[in-house]
C-alpha cells in the first residue's frame, strides 16, 4: 500500500480499530435507544460469552464510546449507555434501519 493511500484512510483504520470485531456494533445497536443493564445485554445477545461481553464493554468504555454506571441498589447493578461522544454514532445506526432506497 502506498503511503498516501494509508494517510487518506487513517480515519477508516482508526474507526475499525475502535468498532471492529464481531460484537461491538451489535452491543452498540442495543444501546442506541437508551442505557441497558449488563444482564439485559447478555440476554439480548445470547451467542456472546460473558467473558467476551465484559471485554467488549471494557474496550468501548476505554475508547469513551460507552459509559458504565453502577446503580446503587441491592444487589448492585451496572448500566451501560452511550457517552456524549458515543452518541455521535447514532445517526449511522439510523441509516442501517432506513437503508439505502436508491438501489
Amino acid at each position: 500500500m502506498q503511503p498516501e493511500t494509508t494517510d487518506n484512510t487513517l480515519f477508516v483504520q482508526t474507526t475499525l480499530s475502535v468498532l471492529g470485531g464481531k460484537w461491538k456494533l451489535l452491543i452498540l445497536w442495543h444501546l442506541k435507544d437508551g442505557g441497558k443493564r449488563y444482564s439485559e445485554l447478555n440476554r439480548l445477545i445470547p451467542a456472546i460469552s460473558e467473558k467476551m461481553l465484559i471485554q467488549q464493554l471494557q474496550e468501548l468504555e476505554k475508547d469513551e464510546i460507552v459509559s458504565r454506571k453502577t446503580l446503587s441498589v441491592m444487589p448492585p447493578k451496572v448500566e451501560y449507555s452511550f457517552t456524549e461522544y458515543g452518541k455521535t454514532l447514532i445517526p449511522i445506526f439510523n441509516l442501517f434501519v432506513s437503508g439505502d432506497k436508491h438501489t
